[in-house]
């Protein structure tokens, strides 16, 4: 029987390849999938395209029956890549409210939660190493 996941899969067009891909992966790869894109400002202050998504988040859904609509990411799902927003909720049959569990690429961060301290320090660095590196060219 074949590996369930290769750390060597370079990548494929076909899409049950990608699907197997993402499905079989450990978590600490699984957890670079829940990569989320910046607002404009946001790019522009962090010079980072995307972010991997948190708890306390503020995000704005882009796709779907909950377009436009913003709030807080109240609980991030590794396992399953899915991620749970505050507010947004579907009525069910017996008439309690339960939370959608949203794609992380259908979202955008609008602000970031700024409680971890390591979380902005890395992106700084990261911005660091971007800037020695453009100067190291030169």
């Amino acid at each position: 029987m074949k590996n369930k996941f290769s750390k060597h899969w370079k990548g494929s067009s076909q899409p049950r390849k990608q699907r197997k891909y993402s499905a079989n992966a450990p978590l600490h790869i699984k957890r670079n999938l829940l990569s989320v894109n910046l607002s404009k400002e946001l790019r522009k202050k962090f010079k980072k395209r995307n972010i991997v998504v948190r708890k306390g988040d503020s995000v704005r859904i882009m796709r779907g029956k909950f377009k436009k609509k913003t709030g807080k990411v109240i609980e991030v799902n590794v396992k399953t890549s899915k991620v749970k927003i505050e507010g947004i909720q579907v009525k069910k049959q017996d008439g309690s409210k339960a939370n959608i569990k949203m794609q992380p690429s259908n979202l955008q961060i609008i602000e970031l939660n700024q409680d971890d301290k390591k979380r902005m320090k890395t992106s700084k660095e990261e911005q660091s190493k971007k800037t020695e590196v453009k100067e190291n060219k030169k």
